[in-house]
């Protein structure tokens, strides 16, 4: 097999790898050397460096073959699909020649278990030496770790890349156990804590040595599978809280899963992906992330999945009508930032602007406030928007009404001529 048919078999077997994050690597120039990480073909993903620059990456598979069979999978063992491996020579001279040709700044690369996971991270490793050493790539570089894999070739990854990660694949032991019992929950967390570790410790040898190379700079993050378990959105979030709590990861991303297998464990084919419930998951890990929220604050056992009409802010500030209203002359910057329509920017912005003043109403839209939903939760002076009523019931459809042209909108279906008259009035709103 000539190596354009291996690209295209295993970029496609990549795309259900979530990669697309904030990078935080901070490669510069460097004499001799090419590419950094501060500067459409198939496989191609995006991320962004250090100073808010997007970086295109080639997200590839090393190999699609896999001595595993996890249900959910479509590189699992026994699924027909076509095989392909790339050669460590391989992958290294296609990556640096894409980089030459000012297609791509970096590499994402994962791969399947091929014969066994230290197996793998050789093959990994030894194309990832090629790139940096022969060639002298200087370029970003995101690296899966393989579970089960010997801590040593976890150590000499890390020294090679940017970022490393490890996907913890289900939010559950027990869905582990169900669609993917060859693989446990203490074999993907040992390297994560091995990489945790590492990366304190080569932040203090960094102190006392200044040449000493860097373990995996742009930390580590995961993914996990939403939608092929019955896992409720709460636990999702508690196992993302301990998980940046306990490893201090970058980011947990979430991938929806798709229905792309036939098996009675997991939802029929033809299913929707619950993108509506990732894109919800993704904002609530944004409030763990930046707004100072908890888990157990934004869902508990009486709700344990959100509202897919309403934000998580908002949902949370419907629970909580006695923290409201702000009043934005004199709250606190994390008051601020629980009030939706507020975000970092905004909140700063309003901290600012006081200084000079007191702040009116009129005054907020152009520090950055979305009033369609800020306008219930803050006053300004003591006052909130001129003319504004509401109650309980009506704050909830106005914020349903002001979320809903941000949401999937349903299929229009094209009538028939032949349908009855039934079914078109059926049909008609």
């Amino acid at each position: 097999m000539d190596v354009l048919s291996k690209l295209e078999i295993l970029t496609d077997a990549a795309k259900y790898d979530a990669a697309c994050t904030s990078s935080g690597s901070r490669r510069g120039f460097k004499q001799g050397w090419i590419g950094n990480t501060s500067s459409s073909i198939a496989g191609c993903c995006h991320t962004f460096s250090a100073d808010g620059r997007c970086v295109t990456l080639l997200k590839v598979l090393m190999s699609n073959c896999c001595v595993y069979d996890c249900a959910y999978c479509v590189n699992r063992r026994s699924n027909d699909t076509r095989r392909a491996a790339f050669t460590p020579e391989e992958l290294a001279d296609l990556t640096i020649n894409f980089f030459r040709r000012n297609y791509i700044e970096g590499l994402f690369l994962s791969s399947g278990v091929l014969r066994n996971p230290d197996y793998t991270m050789e093959q990994m490793i030894r194309a990832i030496r090629i790139l940096r050493e022969t060639y002298r790539f200087n370029g970003y570089i995101h690296a899966k770790a393989i579970p089960g894999a010997a801590p040593e070739l976890v150590e000499q990854l890390g020294l090679l890349v940017d970022r490393l990660s490890c996907n913890i694949e289900l939010p559950s032991e027990a869905g582990l156990r169900t669609l993917a019992p060859e693989k446990t929950k203490t074999a993907i967390l040992a390297p994560m804590r091995q990489i945790q570790n590492r990366r304190i410790q080569n932040k203090e040898e960094l102190v006392k040595y200044r040449h000493t190379p860097k373990f995996a700079p742009a930390g580590q993050s995961t993914q996990m599978i939403v939608g092929a378990t019955p896992d409720s959105d709460l636990h999702i979030l508690r196992l993302t809280q301990g998980l940046y709590d306990r490893y201090q990861l970058k980011r947990v991303f979430f991938s929806a899963y798709v229905p792309v297998v036939e098996n009675a464990l997991l939802p029929a084919r033809g299913t929707k992906p619950p993108l509506l419930r990732e894109h919800r998951l993704y904002q609530a890990d944004w409030l763990l992330r930046f707004y100072g929220f908890r888990a157990e604050e934004l869902l508990d056992e009486k709700t344990p999945s959100f509202d897919p009409r309403l934000d998580p802010k908002c949902c949370w500030a419907l629970r909580h009508p006695e923290f409201f209203p702000v009043e934005v002359n004199r709250a606190d910057y994390e008051a601020l930032l629980r009030v939706p329509g507020l975000g970092v920017v905004s909140a700063r912005r309003i901290l600012t602007a006081r200084r000079s003043g007191p702040l009116r109403v009129e005054n907020l839209p152009k520090l950055g406030v979305v009033m369609k939903r800020a306008q219930y939760f803050l006053t300004a002076n003591g006052q909130m928007t001129d003319g504004l009523r509401f109650t309980q019931d009506s704050l909830l459809r106005n914020l349903i009404a002001a979320e809903q042209p941000q949401l999937p909108q349903p299929e229009l279906q094209q009538l028939s001529l032949f349908d009855s008259a039934g079914s078109l009035r059926e049909a008609t709103p």
